[in-house]
């Protein structure tokens, strides 16, 4: 009988460090320096991704708080859209040569506990949506406001202060929460052969002992994931790759590990 290793075996503790507010700088330079090496492979994946970004958001023009969703998922669901990249530069750090190929099918060495953190972002996904158009319903009404122009105004473009005030803080609330357990998890359960909840507590834990550094770092996600947005999703093609290398590296620093 073959004998399937398990994920469900409790595992040693994951030991995270502390480090200065400025550190998320040194983990841009290395994922700067990581597209640098490997530009067609991690280029083709921000191709791929602001592709599929835009064509999302273009189907679901016609429904304002759809729109609004799928702009937020990027942020929300960004972790998970970064395996293929964190197996490059996890190669690339070993001293291997990566291979793109290899990349795309990255999650399979931890599959079972990756797919079942995919399901607990989708989740947060699918209740952001229903979030999303409660939040329009009760500011518009029945009828959504009239934003034929452009899909950048499905969320600005006829919104009330006091809608964008509650938009917000819901939203700004939930991505915190996203963020605190899964900053470094999906790097780490890449690396490891750990279970989700173990990767999500220790995700947590470094995002507690290092609240500055994290801060930075959120600013920093943000700000490149804007920039992205803000250009039509073209600039999605380096910034999305540029935030998953540096995440990878932001899992190795607060875990003590070079590379």
């Amino acid at each position: 009988m073959t004998t399937v290793e398990s994920t469900e075996a409790t595992p040693a503790p994951v030991a995270v460090r502390h480090v200065a507010a400025g550190r998320p700088l040194h983990w841009l330079r290395a994922g700067l320096a990581d597209i640098a090496a490997m530009p067609l492979a991690s280029l083709s994946y921000g191709v791929l991704l602001a592709a599929v970004g835009y064509l999302i958001v273009t189907l679901a023009s016609g429904r304002p708080y759809l729109v609004s969703a799928a702009l937020s998922g990027f942020f929300l669901a960004g972790p998970f859209l970064g395996i293929g990249l964190y197996h490059l530069s996890r190669e690339r750090g070993a001293g291997r040569r990566p291979r793109f190929l290899d990349s795309l099918t990255a999650w399979r060495r931890n599959a079972w506990s990756i797919g079942m953190f995919g399901v607990m972002l989708a989740f947060v996904l699918l209740s952001w949506e229903r979030v999303s158009a409660i939040l329009f319903a009760l500011f518009h009404g029945r009828q959504p406001p009239d934003i034929q122009a452009s899909w950048t105004e499905a969320l600005f473009g006829a919104a009330d202060p006091l809608f964008l005030a509650a938009y917000v803080l819901i939203g700004g609330v939930l991505a915190a929460g996203v963020f605190a357990v899964s900053v470094i998890a999906l790097p780490m359960l890449l690396d490891r052969p750990l279970d989700p909840v173990t990767a999500a507590i220790t995700s947590f834990t470094a995002t507690r002992t290092n609240p500055a550094a994290m801060l930075v770092w959120a600013m920093l996600i943000v700000l490149l994931v804007g920039i992205g947005l803000a250009t039509a999703f073209l600039g999605l093609i380096v910034t999305m790759p540029l935030v998953a290398h540096a995440s990878w590296h932001a899992y190795r620093d607060l875990t003590g590990q070079p590379g």
